[in-house]
């Protein structure tokens, strides 16, 4: 019991981690997509980390199955879907905009689970989802909050990192971690490139000035956090690693200020507040209370 409660406790600090760095890889999205399209900058990023990964993890490469290559398809497929509205969209709106749509997985995340797989969320985790929206809401909307295509495209997106995240709680207690990461990247490059090939005019040289923000994308917001990722889920739930991972637009707007020299408001204090809170709520379902309410009961009695 305790050798899993030590697991668990790893993989939510390892996800974490992950929200972290996905915090930074707004800023390096949002730098990349005024210099190359959309696509052919995923087409670049998922390409890159497919190479580096089959390179760095050969062996794995012969141990795979024609199953593996069934999941880690269907893992791809809602990948690129997430990066295809959340990259489009972020040309047409602002990064900490993107952030807090992005995250909005957090509520789909367990009503996905029950409405697919009749895995009905418990109270705690629906409010923790709640709050942590409202939270990421106040923290991240502060001078525009009117809706335009590029909030719809990236809305769209939380629909794919739900069946992202759902998949991969799934299928990573069926199958290596690492076999499904190389196999997720490379769908996610190839359905990069007919979309870039279908919808894009090519660039006619990368700009030397890509460089620093491509290697952050794929060196660390693509190839560590997604291996992260896939290890931590096998340890925890869907709805959980949910609510972790959407700290990832907390991340975005606290680097926003400390790189863009963003005002630090009360609203976004606020916002930090509802997110403890709905942290709090998620991973303890209130069980201090509840003890403390116990204790004052059995005092009374005696």
């Amino acid at each position: 019991m305790k050798n899993i409660k030590n697991k668990s406790l790893i993989s939510d600090l390892s996800l974490f981690l992950v929200a972290i760095i996905w915090g930074g890889g707004f800023i390096a999205v949002k730098d990349s997509v005024t210099l190359i399209p959309p696509f052919y900058q995923m087409a670049v990023r998922f390409s890159l980390s497919t190479i580096l990964m089959a390179i760095i993890f050969f062996k794995y490469i012969k141990n795979i199955k024609k199953s593996d290559l069934k999941m880690g398809f269907i893992i791809g497929f809602f990948l690129f879907l997430g990066f295809a509205f959340q990259t489009v969209g972020i040309v047409y709106t602002t990064a900490s905009k993107s952030a807090f749509l992005t995250a909005t997985y957090v509520v789909l995340v367990p009503f996905f689970n029950w409405f697919i797989f009749k895995d009905k969320p418990d109270k705690y985790s629906i409010i923790g989802a709640i709050l942590c929206l409202i939270g990421i809401a106040l923290l991240t909307l502060q001078s525009s909050t009117s809706i335009n295509m590029g909030d719809l495209l990236t809305l769209l997106c939380g629909i794919g990192f739900a069946g992202q995240i759902i998949t991969t709680g799934i299928y990573t207690k069926k199958s290596d971690p690492i076999i499904l990461t190389i196999i997720q990247f490379a769908t996610a490059a190839i359905l990069s490139f007919i979309a870039a090939f279908l919808l894009e005019t090519p660039p006619n040289i990368l700009n030397k000035a890509l460089v620093p923000s491509i290697l952050y994308l794929v060196f660390f917001s693509t190839m560590l956090c997604f291996i992260i990722q896939n290890i931590a889920q096998k340890y925890t739930s869907s709805t959980h690693a949910a609510i972790i991972l959407s700290l990832e637009s907390v991340f975005g707007s606290l680097l926003s200020i400390i790189i863009f020299k963003d005002n630090f408001t009360i609203t976004m204090f606020l916002g930090c507040i509802f997110i403890f809170m709905s942290i709090l709520t998620t991973e303890t379902k209130l069980s201090f209370i509840k003890k403390s309410s116990t204790n004052k009961c059995s005092l009374s009695e005696d």
